[in-house]
């Protein structure tokens, strides 16, 4: 069993992100098992509380270190990543040299009404992630151009043009995840 664990960039109930990743979770082949790790719930980071590190740090660091992949899943802000986002990043690092995303794989998706949808944002998320000694997808991107109606209610892609790419870029990034476990054999 592969499991792929995402993160949603964002914390809005009707996040077009979440709807994104479920749907993409809907299309893993057997074999391939989607779980959450959930940014909700954790403090913002500040090292005055690394004194009595956070339980929700904590499981989130686990959550991290205990899937095979991180499918992350990004809104673009003001050109960037939600402080959300960034805030969850900062608690993965700590405590000082325990960075929960070293070498391993990551997938990075966004989708926005935009024409150049989140591409900023990823960028950005690229050079975190690149610091962080994770293991990035390159090819293929997902920058996705939100349009009404293009995921329904029941999490399923109605576009087949959509729906083909994003089925050859989740099995682009389980063959990323397939490749590093292998190297670590």
């Amino acid at each position: 069993m592969t499991t792929i664990g995402y993160i949603v960039g964002s914390l809005s109930s009707t996040s077009i992100n979440r709807a994104l990743v479920e749907a993409i979770a809907k299309l893993a082949p057997e074999g391939v098992e989607f779980t959450e790790i959930s940014i909700r719930d954790l403090p913002f980071y500040s090292e005055d509380l690394e004194a009595e590190f956070p339980q929700e740090a904590t499981d989130f660091k686990r959550a991290i270190e205990s899937v095979d992949g991180v499918l992350i899943a990004t809104p673009e802000y003001s050109r960037s990543i939600p402080g959300v986002l960034k805030n969850a990043f900062d608690w993965s690092t700590r405590p000082y040299g325990n960075m929960s995303f070293n070498g391993k794989p990551v997938a990075i998706i966004g989708a926005s009404g935009g024409p150049i949808s989140t591409a900023a944002a990823q960028q950005h998320l690229r050079a975190i992630m690149g610091h962080f000694n994770a293991v990035v997808m390159g090819q293929p991107e997902g920058m996705i151009q939100m349009a009404p109606g293009l995921i329904d209610a029941d999490r399923n892609i109605t576009n087949d043009g959509t729906r083909e790419f994003l089925t050859a870029y989740l099995t682009a990034f389980v063959t990323l995840i397939e490749r590093v476990e292998k190297a670590r054999a």
